[in-house]
């Protein structure tokens, strides 16, 4: 158990050039191994048969003498038909040779088979004691003539086809380790052939840098796998430059968004500060209480979409009535924005979701409509093939085509100004979806008959 586990081991930590090479070996020699054996069975096969059959036209052929001249004189016939390899017996019925080929074997019978006339039977003798010689294979065959019964034995010697099989095995064993010798060779050269891409993709991925996400990875010309990972291994680097990317630009949005509100903290300070009557702190606060405001929702947007990045939003699930959610925003802008005329077809719709980010998602498309509409804001609330279909209308300038999926991204507003009081920060629409995916729903942004904007929103009840 420890070699064996030692040779695992060594086997684990190597190359996979080394571990195909020798992988490919192992199964060659395998194959070679099963192959000879059955080489080398089926050659034994073919030359006994050879053998057996020559010793069966043999004895049919004595047999044919004897039913026509008998046994007188046949020994001397026998003697001059017979091969070098081949010993003829003719034995009568009370077991006394008759009639032989060779001196041999004209005294005592070869075999004690004694078949019925017409009838073959056949054994092999792995050592013949009267000629005290090995590998002998007997057929007998009976005959009559005469009235008198007589039994036709051939004994072939199977040694030169022993001889023949032990040659052809010791060239197979000469030539096993040759040719796995140069499986092995050609094995390790055409493994180091089809990795070599591979190392080349390696030794450029480990060039790669946080700095320059910019490289590539060769892809070689052909279709195999190796030019399907290099084109991975490119897509791959394409998403990090754009992560990375992406998390810059929310960096420097981020620190732009919160530099406007500090400026203004600061400049209200110093301004309190150099005024010793103290009046104009009492005419700043409302001013920093409204920045120190809008610097905490910034926070907050910041840490949910930070959180959604990282595992998801985690949602408070139970049963929800969107209909008194959008009621209530109804109600709300009607109060916050009385220039605004806010309308609502509101039918009672239940769906299994957070009540607290539910409303978030409603109040973001709420003030974005409201910001951007001119007069009018109709909101919309139902069920629609098993769904609930929100919908927040503005009759406003509305979305260019162009810019309907760019808007859903962080810190992207259309106003070119960025003043605070164009819009918002640019992360309400970017929440709007995330809260929307963790509850398995979809927004679109599609242009309204007559002008504006419509925000549609469809959540799953369950």
């Amino acid at each position: 158990m420890p070699v064996r586990g030692t040779v695992v081991g060594r086997l684990r930590r190597s190359s996979v050039r080394s571990r195909s090479t020798a992988a490919a070996v192992v199964v060659v020699a395998v194959a070679m191994a099963l192959g000879a054996a059955v080489l080398l069975l089926l050659l034994q096969r073919a030359l006994i048969t050879g053998v057996s059959d020559a010793a069966d036209a043999r004895s049919t052929e004595v047999v044919g003498q004897v039913g026509e001249e008998g046994v007188k004189g046949l020994s001397a016939e026998l003697g001059e038909t017979t091969r070098q390899s081949q010993l003829v017996q003719v034995i009568d019925a009370t077991g006394h040779v008759v009639a032989a080929s060779s001196s041999r074997v004209d005294t005592q019978p070869l075999t004690t088979l004694r078949p019925a006339p017409g009838v073959i039977e056949r054994s092999e003798v792995g050592r013949m004691p009267l000629l005290d010689e090995d590998g002998y294979l007997i057929v007998a065959q009976g005959a009559e003539y005469g009235g008198q019964r007589y039994v036709v034995v051939v004994a072939s010697s199977v040694e030169t086809q022993r001889e023949t099989v032990t040659t052809v095995t010791k060239y197979l064993l000469v030539g096993f380790p040759i040719l796995l010798v140069v499986v092995g060779v050609a094995g390790w050269f055409l493994a180091g052939q089809a990795l070599g891409p591979v190392e080349r993709i390696r030794r450029r991925v480990q060039g790669i840098g946080a700095g320059d996400l910019g490289e590539r990875v060769p892809v070689p010309e052909t279709q195999d796998e190796i030019a399907k990972l290099a084109a991975t291994m490119n897509e791959m680097l394409d998403r990090l430059q754009a992560g990375q990317a992406t998390q810059r630009r929310f960096v420097a949005d981020a620190s732009h968004e919160l530099r406007s509100p500090l400026a203004t903290l600061t400049a209200a300070l110093e301004v309190a500060e150099a005024d010793p009557t103290g009046r104009a702190w009492q005419e700043l606060s409302q001013l920093m209480g409204a920045e120190t405001e809008r610097m905490g929702r910034l926070v907050e947007d910041l840490l949910l979409l930070a959180k959604a990045d990282d595992a998801g939003l985690r949602m408070q699930r139970t049963d929800v009535d969107l209909d008194d959610l959008v009621e209530a925003e109804v109600q709300r802008l009607r109060g916050s924005a009385p220039d605004l005329t806010v309308t609502g077809d509101i039918h009672p719709v239940r769906i299994s979701g957070d009540p607290a980010r539910l409303s978030q998602l409603i109040r973001n498309l709420v003030d974005n409509a409201a910001r951007a509409a001119h007069s009018t804001v109709r909101l919309t609330a139902s069920e629609a093939d098993g769904a609930a279909v929100l919908t927040v209308e503005d009759d406003g300038d509305g979305i260019p085509e162009g810019d309907r999926q760019r808007v859903f991204e962080r810190f992207v507003r259309l106003d070119s100004s960025r003043a605070r009081t164009s819009g918002g920060s640019g992360l309400g629409l970017s929440i709007v979806q995330e809260i929307t995916k963790a509850h398995g729903g979809s927004i679109t942004l599609t242009p309204r008959a007559g002008g504006g904007t419509t925000a549609t929103v469809t959540l799953p009840r369950q």
